[in-house]
């Protein structure tokens, strides 16, 4: 018969072996391999059972596994197990508290439960027992561990925050189009930087061209990035682990600043996936695969098509003016409402959001027919902007503005740079004169150097800001104007609607639909992108300032039939 126990304490004296399971952690591969390793534990445990008479029923291994909390499935199904009906096990075996758990509060509730079921937690190189003082003994050890546990992760995020700081990587799996290279030894700790894996880039190079411009090559359209997940796993291709491309991490992918240059650590805490403080991010320079301007055009196109900017039905819906006909008398958006005849005829409609949701009170609104706007501003289109002649007016008088820019730019320039040199003359006469012992090098010589040296350095700087700024003028040949304008009338007599609206969208910034006309809006320097092969995607938040198309140049609405 067996003994019998008082409150899940260990009984002081016993007819039969105590049963005990073991259990067996390490958090990382450093400590695998140190006094505190697997087969270490195991020894020492099992040699302490033995000591002590009791038998070994059962053992429980958990490699890996921080012990900050309980989210350890080893550790959880060794609990379910001592928990059980049948009670398996009288004391469970650690080397030290510290094994167990590192958290003092939950280390007593744990043990708290287990004693409820007759399960005792031994630590068998620490004190453990009913007294009082082992009690305040193994209370203070836990406080102590989780002390330890967190001041050592605080050294360890400060390194590795230090390690990135110098650009080395801290990650395990770099991204696609990267691979780790060893970068020094620092004794027996290898420093690694990134590298461009040459392979992967160019699939990388491919993901980010599909998505912003399209393939000509293979006759592709921009794609989404639902539709670029579908073609890339329809051509064979697979992620680094042999997968398929899903929205999600080609989502990530594209939205990497990695790939331009800018690799940001620390931005998320692990354990919670908050977003840390500014100050805490360390962001260092990394080898570029993409392009700047590609990379801002991807950044672009990604809020445009996002649903909390952009409405889907705006972008992938069958009406072909959603989200630019605007309302004349209060600036909203025009949305469709069909209605039907006594004949059973449906008539569609572009009319005021605001009076639709909100009633007349709100804003007396306007509605006209579908078709009769979209032909309007078609045929507006052709006739008025997407002509030779119109086209070459306005971007002439784009380049011309340039180039008025241009010119006081480049006077201010050749101002900086003479001011530069005059600097740097002044420099050369007084290190000439100390060179051929005219004058000696005396503090109140060395102060006016030093003066003269940020002088420079500021006159330098002035010039390199302002030289950034310049821009070609822009001029566009006769020949590509007209390929420009035989494309877009053809793309809006035959063009799909989704292709005609996302040009539109690229080159339009809105229609504004009054009583008596309607006003295209625009941006000279959105359709001098465009004739030259670089439409800008379209954004999520525009501006209503007239631009292309003044308000004397409107087009008149013709009374309805």
């Amino acid at each position: 018969m067996r003994g019998s126990k008082v409150k899940g304490r260990l009984p002081m004296e016993r007819s039969e072996a105590l049963r005990a399971a073991l259990y067996l952690r390490v958090s990382t591969g450093r400590q695998a391999e140190g006094d505190v390793s697997i087969p270490s534990q195991r020894d020492l445990t099992s040699r302490h059972c033995d000591t002590n008479g009791w038998t070994v029923v059962d053992e429980y291994i958990e490699p890996g596994a921080s012990a900050t909390d309980d989210r350890r499935p080893i550790f959880q199904l060794m609990l379910e197990r001592a928990c059980d009906a049948d009670r398996p096990y009288d004391v469970i075996v650690v080397h030290s508290f510290s094994r167990f758990f590192r958290d003092g509060a939950a280390m007593e509730l744990t043990i708290r439960k287990l004693r409820r079921h007759g399960v005792e937690v031994v630590s068998m190189t620490q004190p453990t027992g009913a007294d009082p003082s082992q009690e305040m003994m193994r209370q203070i050890i836990g406080i102590f561990d989780e002390y330890t546990s967190k001041e050592n992760g605080k050294n360890v995020t400060r390194a590795m925050k230090e390690n990135a700081r110098q650009g080395f990587w801290n990650g395990a799996s770099p991204p696609l189009g990267y691979q780790i290279v060893e970068a020094e030894r620092r004794g027996q700790k290898i420093k690694k930087r990134l590298a461009v894996d040459p392979v992967e880039a160019e699939t990388v190079r491919l993901i980010f061209r599909l998505y912003a411009e399209g393939d000509p090559a293979t006759n592709t359209p921009p794609l989404g990035i639902k539709q670029l997940a579908i073609w890339l796993n329809g051509r064979g291709f697979r992620t680094r682990k042999g997968g398929a491309f899903g929205v999600g991490p080609l989502h990530h992918l594209l939205t990497n600043t990695i790939y331009v240059g800018r690799w940001r650590y620390n931005v998320r805490s692990a354990k919670t996936g908050d977003h840390k403080p500014a100050t805490e991010i360390v962001e260092i320079e990394t080898p570029t695969i993409i392009d700047a301007a590609l990379f801002d055009r991807v950044q672009a196109k990604l809020v445009a098509g996002n649903p909390k900017v952009t409405p889907p039905r705006v972008t992938t819906g069958p009406i072909l003016l959603t989200g630019l006909a605007k309302c004349a008398h209060c600036g909203g958006g025009m949305t469709q409402r069909t209605g039907t005849s006594s004949t059973g005829r449906v008539y569609a409609y572009y009319t005021c959001a605001a009076r639709a949701q909100k009633g007349p009170s709100v804003c007396k609104g306007n509605s006209i027919p579908m078709a009769f706007l979209d032909t309007l501003v078609l045929d507006a289109l052709k006739e008025q902007l997407f002509t030779p002649e119109r086209l070459s007016e306005l971007l002439a008088a784009l380049v011309e503005r340039r180039q008025a820019r241009d010119a006081a730019l480049h006077r201010r320039l050749a101002a900086l740079k003479s001011e530069v040199l005059a600097v740097e003359e002044r420099l050369t006469r007084l290190y000439r004169s100390i060179e051929e012992g005219i004058v000696e090098l005396d503090d109140l010589l060395r102060a006016r150097v030093a003066d003269l040296k940020a002088e420079r350095e500021k006159a330098q700087a002035a010039y390199a800001r302002e030289a950034a700024q310049t821009n070609p003028t822009g001029f566009v040949a006769p020949e590509s104007i007209a390929a420009f304008s035989n494309l877009m009338r053809d793309l809006l007599d035959h063009g799909e609607t989704p292709a005609r609206r996302a040009y539109l969208r690229s080159l339009i910034s809105a229609i504004i639909v009054g009583d008596k006309s309607v006003q295209i809006i625009g941006d000279r320097d959105d359709l001098h992108a465009a004739v030259l092969g670089k439409p800008k995607p379209p954004h999520g938040v525009r501006g209503f300032v007239p631009k292309w198309r003044a308000g004397e140049d409107s087009n008149s609405r013709p009374p309805d039939s």
